[in-house]
């Protein structure tokens, strides 16, 4: 853990750095960008142990730090869905079944630099965010009358320091308007979650919780689509 302290305050320090040198440049050319991308994930070190896979959604944005475009602060977040649980069971009446859909969730938020390495219609990356990581379960109850899930309960959650570093390519069909594909990996100190089957209903109505406590680092990829801002 303490490498990846060392590594958020260089980040932030850089970024801090670069963003006081770019406040005296003119701004020119194209400026920062958006952009959503899929993303699928697999767990590693410890995390390995506990699950294999997650899915889910990312959000970036970089906003330009200096006049050529190349350096960028970059803004990211999102949340990849680990597992997933789904049970049926009779509240009124086994004429009637319920499904009771149990969700165990990652939700990331991280600021840091971007480097575009080329400018044109192939732009190379690499980046480093710091943030916060949350894993999360939580449970909702659909009553099958088609007005989708009903009440929703969040069982268990903790929160962890995370730094994320990675890199990709944007491939630009239009100046505007390009393909995002990105590799991430995400150093996230001790947390404590939960995973499929770790919430036992008891025949008193009483729930136990065993939750598992390590390291949870990940490895993402994402394939998305990015916007050009001015």
């Amino acid at each position: 853990m303490g490498q990846s302290v060392a590594k958020a305050i260089l980040l932030v320090g850089g970024a801090l750095i670069c963003a006081g040198e770019a406040e005296a440049q003119y701004r020119d050319g194209p400026g920062g960008h958006f952009g959503i991308s899929f993303s699928a994930a697999d767990a590693r070190g410890e995390l390995a142990g506990a699950i294999d896979q997650g899915f889910g959604l990312e959000l970036t944005g970089g906003i330009p730090l200096a006049a050529d475009g190349h350096l960028r602060l970059r803004l990211d977040g999102g949340f990849l869905v680990y597992g997933l649980e789904h049970i049926d069971y009779c509240e009124y009446s086994c004429r009637v079944l319920t499904e009771l859909t149990t969700t165990n969730s990652i939700l990331f938020v991280g600021v840091g630099p971007e480097l575009v390495l080329a400018r044109g219609d192939i732009q190379p990356y690499v980046f480093g965010t710091v943030g916060g990581t949350w894993f999360v379960t939580s449970s909702s109850v659909d009553y099958n009358d088609g007005y989708g899930p009903g009440d929703e309960t969040t069982n268990y959650s903790d929160h962890t320091f995370g730094l994320r570093y990675g890199g990709g390519i944007r491939f630009h069909a239009t100046r505007k308007v390009g393909i995002d594909l990105g590799v991430t990996r995400h150093d996230n100190g001790l947390v404590s979650y939960l995973t499929k089957g770790d919430i036992v209903d008891n025949p008193d109505g009483s729930i136990t919780m065993n939750p598992n406590l390590s390291e949870a680092d990940l490895l993402s990829f994402q394939i998305g689509v990015s916007i050009g801002i001015r």
